[in-house]
């Protein structure tokens, strides 16, 4: 499989969600040496819907997962809005808001893209669970490494594949207050029963600054439940406590309105809970000596951009290609930059465009799009006229490099 002669250099990544995983794949392509460490026991299975887009979609074409890919397709068809009182409002397909192309754009449960990731490598990559990164010392001709576990090994290169609050960038570049911006929101995400009779298309309930939100994949016996809500300031005190998180989040929803108690009640209940605030990652530098980081760690977008996991493919394609194609590592780390930095910050900026149709923060924002939903076509024209072509235009703006054997 390898299409490199010269010697395999040797490549810790840290985490195997998206970023890990794809650029394990390539780098054990290009005959690197590859052992992957992951805190978790396994590869996440299951989880919400993830979108593969534009360029992304041209990424794992070239990897050969677009049949499997196309399998697990989930197939949103409709995204339908509530008022405050409970009352619908009007839908939309879910390209209208992405800026996505019906038909081309893949959507898949993130578990399932990671699965289709990980399973070519179960023989070729070495992969640690259970484990986690505790120290890193680059000393300049290698990056001396002690796991949790108390293994040590030496590595030619480390990656912080390791999402938004990367351990490893932590341990590479320093804390994470610095290069975090947050974006004024918060999020309490779960699944909880279907009782809803949903399939194939999620509903909004939004007022001021709020959404309650069902999302289901198919027809199946349980669905994915988002409270979200603005806050000034972010809810740092509440990030190591659960109980915190369900009082906090529980006192934004006291309405007695559509299915808001249920899903405030279900949140209560819930053993898969994750709470997190809106935010992206914004670094002077992606890398440091011989450490880089990649996807989230490197440049999250957001959920509100809808790009997160399409950009952590096309960053892990050009990183392994770089490599790939200097000997010196410095080289690489420089050329991988200067090919993603804009592509990823102008995905980026998708998170502050558009939004307000999902997430309206103020009572005339609210009121505008609702307005423009109860006039038949008039949403949909506003949209295709501005967001939906920023969007396009942004999920495609990196042409990809033909790096040899690639293809």
């Amino acid at each position: 499989m390898s299409t490199v002669s010269r010697p395999a250099r040797r490549v810790l990544i840290s985490g195997s969600s998206i970023a890990g995983p794809a650029l394990a794949y390539w780098l054990d392509r290009y005959g690197f040496e590859v052992t992957v460490v992951e805190k978790a026991a396994a590869v996440r299975g299951g989880g919400y819907a993830i979108d593969i887009r534009g360029t992304a979609r041209e990424v794992v074409e070239h990897m050969g997962l677009l049949p499997r890919l196309r399998a697990a397709h989930v197939d949103t068809r409709r995204v339908t809005f509530v008022d405050p009182a409970g009352r619908t409002v009007g839908s939309l397909r879910p390209e209208q808001i992405t800026g996505g192309e019906a038909g081309l754009d893949l959507e898949v449960r993130r578990g399932d893209l990671a699965d289709a990731l990980t399973e070519p490598l179960r023989d070729r990559v070495e992969f640690l669970f259970q484990d986690s990164i505790a120290t890193l010392d680059d000393d300049g001709a290698a990056v001396h490494v002690v796991l949790d576990s108390g293994t040590r090994r030496s590595f030619d290169l480390v990656v912080g594949a390791d999402g938004l609050h990367s351990n490893t960038r932590r341990l590479a570049l320093g804390p994470e207050e610095p290069f975090h911006r947050y974006l004024g929101h918060a999020f309490a995400g779960f699944t909880l029963p279907n009782e809803f009779g949903l399939a194939h298309e999620a509903v909004i309930w939004n007022d001021v600054g709020r959404g309650a939100v069902l999302y289901a994949h198919e027809p199946a016996d349980r669905v994915h439940g988002f409270l979200t809500f603005t806050r000034d300031v972010p809810p740092f005190d509440a990030f190591r406590d659960p109980r915190a998180q369900r009082e906090l989040v529980a006192t934004r929803f006291p309405e007695r309105v559509w299915h808001v108690p249920r899903l405030v009640e279900a949140m209560g209940d819930a053993d898969d809970l994750f709470f997190d605030i809106v935010s992206q990652i914004h670094l002077p530098a992606w890398s440091r000596g011989r450490v880089v980081l990649a996807g989230d760690a490197a440049h999250a977008t957001s959920f509100l951009s809808g790009q997160g996991s399409s950009v952590a493919l096309v960053g892990a394609y050009v990183l392994a290609g770089e490599l790939a194609a200097h000997s010196d590592h410095t080289a690489a780390f420089a050329a991988y930059e200067r090919r993603m930095r804009p592509f990823a910050e102008r995905n980026q900026a998708l998170a502050t465009r558009g939004g307000t149709v999902v997430t309206p923060t103020t009572r005339d924002q609210l009121d505008s799009r609702n307005a423009l939903l109860r006039e038949p076509g008039a949403l949909e024209k506003e949209m295709a006229t501005e967001s939906a072509r920023a969007g396009r235009d942004a999920h495609s703006d990196l042409r990809l490099p033909d790096y040899a054997g690639a293809r």
